[in-house]
């Protein structure tokens, strides 16, 4: 029977759609659903990453530390994890995390940049944190190239690789290939993770696809609640992992709660596969470029999807969100008469 890992990351990922203000109470109330619904890890933290909180990245409405100790006061049997970005947040940042509850963590880079990551992974195992790789912007590398990124955090102590569809731009047929290319380049103890969006429609299906071809760490979120579109949706993705016979210890009617009672009434703008983040999925842009690309928009009079159109051009990635208003600006240049 296959065995998957489901990991919530409504608390870290579903910042972006908040804007990065998730009451503290709401936190706990929501760490606590989880557990008790009996997903395997719940990830906590700013949407870009603990030390996120800044002008650029959004301002943060509470800090990552209350945030952490707000569901390890409540979590009793998941896994607490959060993410860092290596040149966001510091070694200082793990150690703060580490000592506010968590015990598990992923390094987020760039699929081309695994030797970014090398310091933050050695330092995380050195804690005894259990430890993961996340490779963002997959859809950007080609698959033997992911493998080698995913070989480099291998060996500074990843002990999971996460294949992160950034901006919902995979297919199920290039999830598989990923995945294929990550289990000839890993050694078999290593696991392999996936982290979908839904902007193309595709994250429950590319999810599936990459369980299939070998994955065992699978993020969802509470009403899919994430950046951009959102993330796998964690209610049908465990409703077709019953019906496929995958073991886990995740109780669906539990999620449907959470996710109908203390998640949906939460989100200002409903998530939803529209022109805008379809687009984000087309053009290949970082789904939390989305509330930053409709602001520029709306502040020169633009649409949002010429806007997105734009950056994936340009191919801007995650930690650029400060140049979306020039380019917002560069389309205004075009349009003007001579």
């Amino acid at each position: 029977m296959t065995r998957v890992y489901i990991q919530d990351v409504s608390l870290r990922d579903g910042m972006h759609a908040l804007r990065h203000r998730l009451p503290v109470e709401k936190v706990a109330a929501i760490a606590a659903a989880l557990d008790e619904a009996g997903v395997d890890a719940i990830e906590v933290g700013h949407g870009d990453g603990i030390g996120g909180s800044s002008l650029t990245y959004g301002v943060s409405g509470s800090t990552d530390r209350a945030w952490i100790e707000a569901a390890a006061s409540v979590v009793k049997r998941a896994r607490l994890t959060t993410v860092v970005m290596p040149g966001i947040g510091r070694i200082d940042d793990i150690n703060a995390a580490r000592d506010c509850g968590i015990t598990s963590i992923r390094v987020s880079v760039l699929g081309s940049e695994g030797d970014v990551a090398i310091q933050h992974l050695e330092h995380a195992r050195r804690l005894g944190l259990d430890t993961s790789g996340f490779l963002m912007m997959s859809h950007a590398i080609d698959p033997e190239q992911l493998g080698q990124n995913a070989k480099i955090m291998e060996a500074a102590g990843a002990e999971c690789i996460f294949i992160a569809d950034s901006c919902g731009r995979l297919t199920p047929r290039d999830v598989t290939a990923r995945v294929d290319a990550l289990r000839q380049a890993l050694r078999p103890e290593t696991q392999i993770g996936i982290h979908a969006h839904e902007n193309l429609s595709l994250s429950v299906a590319n999810s599936l696809a990459a369980v299939d071809a070998g994955a065992y760490r699978v993020d969802a979120a509470l009403a899919g609640h994430g950046a951009g579109a959102g993330n796998a949706p964690i209610e049908p993705f465990v409703a077709v992992a019953n019906l496929y016979g995958y073991e886990h210890g995740a109780d669906l009617f539990k999620l449907q709660d959470a996710a109908d009672d203390l998640v949906r009434p939460l989100q200002t703008v409903p998530l939803q596969v529209n022109r805008e983040t379809s687009t984000l999925g087309y053009a290949g842009v970082y789904s939390s470029f989305l509330r930053h690309a409709e602001a520029a928009a709306s502040r020169y009079g633009l649409d949002t999807r010429d806007v997105i159109v734009a950056l994936g051009e340009r191919g801007l990635v995650g930690g650029q969100e400060d140049m979306i208003v020039d380019v917002a600006l560069d389309l205004v240049k075009v349009r003007q008469p001579a």
